[in-house]
C-alpha cells in the first residue's frame, strides 16, 4: 500500500478539521461554564416549587371565594 495515499487525508484532517474541531470544543466548554452554578440551580428549583405551591393556594382561595361570594371579583 502506498503511504502517499494515507498522507493526503491525514494532512487535510490536521490542517482543516482538527483546528475547527478544537475551536468549537473549547467554545462550547466556555458557554457551559457560563451557565448556572449548582447553588443557583438549586435556588431556582426551590423558587419554582414555591411558585407552584403558591399558584395552587391561590386557586383554592379563589374557589372558596367563588363559593362564598360569587361577585367578589367585581368589587
Amino acid at each position: 500500500m502506498d503511504p502517499d495515499i494515507l498522507m493526503a487525508p491525514i494532512i487535510i484532517f490536521m490542517v482543516i478539521v482538527a483546528p475547527i474541531w478544537l475551536i468549537l470544543h473549547y467554545k462550547s466548554k466556555r458557554q457551559i461554564s457560563q451557565g448556572l452554578s449548582e447553588d443557583e440551580y438549586q435556588q431556582l428549583t426551590e423558587l419554582s416549587e414555591a411558585a407552584d405551591k403558591m399558584s395552587a393556594r391561590i386557586q383554592t382561595l379563589e374557589a372558596i371565594l367563588d363559593a362564598e361570594s360569587p361577585d367578589w371579583r367585581e368589587k
